[in-house]
């Protein structure tokens, strides 16, 4: 009886010791001067300051001019603008969290064969489509892709028919994904498209959406 006593004890003590929290995302979502916009565990925005902590645990390291330094489960994780840190995905499956902007859509910093691109979610587009600026930034020789034409405001718009060796969203990495390069410099942001999302189970939130890989 004494040694249930002491166990009760002990798990009192430990109980009091206020272990830190685990959160299950955290998506940078906006920046006001040094301040950051996050959303946690697809909760409400809120506004962080340098050094302020949250009942999850997250702190506010810092910011820069498209990125915020933060303290998550115990370590120092950099997040740039509309990036997502998910303590899920360490034991589980690959997944990635996304903010809206004002307007309601869904961007995100990721990654095309290396290189930093900024995608806009498009359910609408049936591949990933990129500007032919972007194309030409990342090394894609889209040239020798089949042409084809796509219909526009300003007229029919020369498309080529590319496929990228690697798209990186979040800890979602995707191999050999097909694409297409638009020649139309207007478009100024890279499209995720289908090729991409239809492997992914897709849950919105709020102003949040998290894309989880299912193959």
């Amino acid at each position: 009886m004494v040694r249930c006593r002491d166990f009760s004890l002990t798990l009192v003590a430990l109980a009091g010791l206020g272990l830190p929290a685990l959160a299950a995302d955290v998506t940078l979502v906006g920046l006001i001067g040094a301040k950051a916009i996050v959303v946690i565990d697809g909760g409400a925005p809120r506004t962080l300051a340098p050094g302020q902590k949250t009942a999850e645990g997250v702190v506010l390291l810092g910011t820069e001019k498209d990125a915020a330094s933060f303290e998550i489960d115990g370590k120092k994780k950099t997040l740039r603008m509309g990036q997502a840190y998910s303590a899920a995905s360490r034991g589980g499956r690959q997944n990635a969290t996304l903010g809206a902007d004002a307007r309601g859509h869904f961007l995100t910093t990721g990654s095309i064969n290396g290189g930093s691109v900024r995608f806009m979610v498009d359910t609408g587009a049936t591949l990933i489509t990129l500007p032919a600026a972007e194309a030409k930034r990342l090394g894609i020789n889209y040239l020798q892709g089949q042409r084809g034409q796509m219909h526009t405001a300003n007229g029919v718009t020369p498309t080529y028919a590319v496929k990228l060796d690697t798209v990186k969203i979040g800890d979602i990495e995707l191999n050999n994904v097909d694409a297409v390069v638009i020649q139309n410099d207007a478009m100024g942001i890279t499209l995720l498209g289908m090729s991409f999302l239809n492997r992914m189970e897709m849950q919105r939130d709020g102003q949040s959406m998290t894309l989880t890989k299912r193959y």
